[in-house]
């Protein structure tokens, strides 16, 4: 599980990094904490689908792509 919540943080982390968006910007454009963003790259928590839901359509990509195994 860890693994997974890793991999998922990192493609979140890279996806971020490609729109070219903070993760103070990100969080603003997905209505959440920053704090949040920091621990889902990080791999140290995981979220709701909503919140995925969230960031996906922030960042600009399908939300198949960025959990994707």
């Amino acid at each position: 599980m860890l693994a997974r919540r890793r991999a998922i943080g990192t493609r979140l982390r890279d996806a971020r990094g490609a729109a070219h968006l903070s993760q103070e910007q990100l969080a603003h454009l997905a209505g959440i904490d920053r704090k949040t963003v920091v621990r889902l790259e990080s791999g140290t928590s995981d979220a709701r689908l909503g919140v995925w839901m969230r960031l996906a359509r922030a960042i600009g990509v399908s939300l198949a792509d960025l959990v994707r195994e």
